[in-house]
């Protein structure tokens, strides 16, 4: 049995988020040629927050779109929507993801502002942004909490971060859950970084 090479960790870390065949980038080739460690550690963090226990391939597929795009990685979003495809997600699952991912952004730099002024005027004031999307989600409100939880630390808006866990946990929802969404949000960040 062959070891296997840095070259080959960089490869199997494109094909476990559907990138198979594509070009490694200059960063993940330069990790492969110093023999960085590293890459090692991406590969089993990817491969383990993508199996998380707590979440449906489905669900974590989806979770990528967003991630994807959240940070504008177009190629890898279109990776993450097939994945989630094979897995049983339409048009309309996708199309809400990505609806959401953009709400949130609003949502994000509004209630980051309101949180970093902290002015009665501002806190008192309503937000004046339209957000009927939240409230029948084709993916059900427990999902879409928890794809707007996701968006929100990886925006870093504390209010929202808050807001959407406190409203997972009146769900239902297992911290467990909330955890591995949020770890494959991370951690995708993190690869992202590197593509």
């Amino acid at each position: 049995m062959f070891a296997t090479t840095n070259q080959d960790t960089a490869i199997q870390i494109l094909e476990a988020v559907g990138l198979a065949g594509a070009e490694i980038s200059a960063r993940l080739q330069s990790l492969a040629n110093a023999d960085a460690r590293y890459l090692k550690d991406l590969k089993i963090n990817v491969a383990n927050a993508l199996a998380a226990p707590a979440l449906s391939k489905k669900e974590a597929y989806l979770i990528g779109v967003a991630v994807a795009v959240n940070e504008k990685h177009t190629a890898l979003q279109a990776a993450f929507e097939k994945l989630a495809t094979q897995e049983g997600a339409n048009d309309k699952d996708i199309a809400e993801v990505i609806s959401c991912t953009s709400l949130m952004n609003a949502n994000n730099v509004y209630y980051r502002f309101r949180h970093f002024v902290n002015k009665e005027f501002y806190t008192a004031t309503p937000a004046g942004i339209r957000m009927s999307i939240m409230a029948n989600p084709v993916l059900g409100k427990e999902f879409f909490e928890l794809l707007s939880l996701v968006v929100s630390a990886l925006n870093g808006c504390e209010m929202c971060v808050t807001s959407h866990e406190e409203a997972l946990l009146k769900h239902g929802t297992d911290q467990q859950r909330v955890l591995e969404a949020v770890r494959l949000g991370a951690i995708l960040r993190s690869l992202i970084v590197l593509l």
